[in-house]
């Protein structure tokens, strides 16, 4: 056990090969977990109950969300069956899972392990919330969808109206005051920083909010106005007001946001 714990924090701070499925993060997550148990006994309830005691890595994200965003038991009953409804009926929910998962460890240098954002990272288990609320919500449970919203928004500080369309990859980095307003459009492969604003103008009707192609990065305390598209691969600078439409492949810094390269 000794040369365990010592052999822990070395394993846990290089970076990781890319898996090929969820089958290979599973187990990823599982050898982490007993690594960690090891390094930090007094978690061990933690790692067992959310990992080591689960079947797979869908039981697992279910545990975790159901747990994160529960207040009592009747909350962890509803969100438990409902997150297990949407995983069981849609497997490509599992997909964008373990899509944003890579996302978050190729994107973030100071992420090592696949353990960490799973358990640790309201960023993640804020998209994940966030798609069983979208699940709900083309189900017609708005109710459900919506109150799962406000628990994700209490909890983690990040607020995404259910009917918002967000794709696989998607990392949201620190998530604190990210708000993603109900007609926004986010393809793959996106990264959002703390603070940003996906929004509506005022009190516009209709498709309101922004579009975000892929492999757009909006970083932090940006805030993007209106129904708007943000070409791929472009570049929101820090502190950016964005109320206009942006190019693929280029960076915008300012308030109002103006072209810095292309």
């Amino acid at each position: 056990m000794a040369e365990l714990n010592r052999d822990a924090p070395q394993m846990l701070n290089s970076k990781l090969d890319a898996p090929s499925n969820s089958e290979d993060i599973w187990l990823a997550l599982c050898n982490e977990a007993k690594l960690w148990s090891a390094a930090e006994p007094t978690l061990e309830t933690l790692f067992q109950k959310n990992i080591l005691q689960q079947k797979s890595f869908q039981s697992a994200l279910v545990t975790v969300i159901s747990t994160e965003l529960s207040t009592d038991h009747d909350d962890y009953i509803a969100i438990q069956k409902a997150a297990d409804d949407a995983l069981n009926s849609d497997p490509l929910l599992e997909k964008a899972a373990t899509a944003d998962l890579c996302a978050t460890i190729e994107r973030d240098p100071a992420c090592h392990s696949y353990l960490k954002p799973f358990l640790f990272y309201k960023g993640f288990q804020a998209i994940q919330a966030y798609r069983l609320a979208n699940w709900l919500w083309k189900m017609e449970r708005t109710v459900l969808a919506e109150f799962i919203q406000g628990r994700v928004s209490k909890v983690f500080q990040v607020d995404i109206h259910p009917a918002a369309e967000i794709l696989g990859g998607v990392m949201i980095d620190h998530a604190t005051g990210v708000v993603i307003g109900e007609t926004a459009k986010i393809d793959k492969n996106v990264s959002i920083f703390q603070g940003v604003t996906l929004g509506g103008k005022g009190n516009e009707r209709g498709d309101r909010h922004p579009k975000i192609q892929s492999g757009v990065s909006i970083y932090a305390s940006s805030t993007v106005l209106g129904n708007i598209t943000i070409g791929k691969n472009s570049t929101i600078a820090a502190g950016s007001l964005v109320l206009k439409d942006v190019d693929p492949n280029t960076t915008v810094a300012g308030i109002p946001a103006k072209v810095l390269s292309t």
